[in-house]
């Protein structure tokens, strides 16, 4: 067993993973891409931090590549631009993989809805993230 402990949250990493780069990853892709405005930071940011054969697979549906995760990324930042993301406790990483969860509402208020977004790298870069989110409370 790998006796080196994540300098985040005590969870031993696993055997070989790139720990610190996958949560970078994760922590740079709420603000960077589905937090970003401008589109041409968030482009700038999905071709830095996602492979080119990217697949995004969310409620909706799967996206497939860059252009296609700005579209979904962009027009998701329209239907609430005054929101923020904000991670609810540090990445988790688990080989080539991650988690993070995440809260979703306007600054310094409570978040209007929360989900976790799950990430497998390849080659330092996010190949495929699955976006769950949490069910409303009733």
């Amino acid at each position: 067993m790998n006796q080196h402990a994540s300098q985040h949250n005590g969870v031993p990493p696993s055997v070989g993973a790139d720990v610190s780069g996958i949560e970078t990853l994760l922590n740079r892709n709420l603000p960077e891409v589905f937090g970003e405005g401008d589109s041409a930071r968030r482009w700038s940011a999905i071709r830095e931090l996602y492979t080119e054969d990217c697949v995004l697979y969310a409620p909706p549906g799967a996206f497939v590549g860059h252009a296609a995760l700005d579209k979904f990324a962009g027009d998701l930042r329209a239907t609430h631009p005054h929101f923020v993301y904000t991670p609810h406790g540090a990445p988790q990483v688990l080989h080539n993989s991650g988690r993070l969860a995440w809260g979703s509402g306007p600054k310094g208020e409570a978040p209007v809805y929360t989900g976790v977004d799950f990430i497998i790298a390849r080659d330092g870069k996010i190949a495929a993230l699955y976006v769950y989110l949490d069910s409303p409370s009733r």
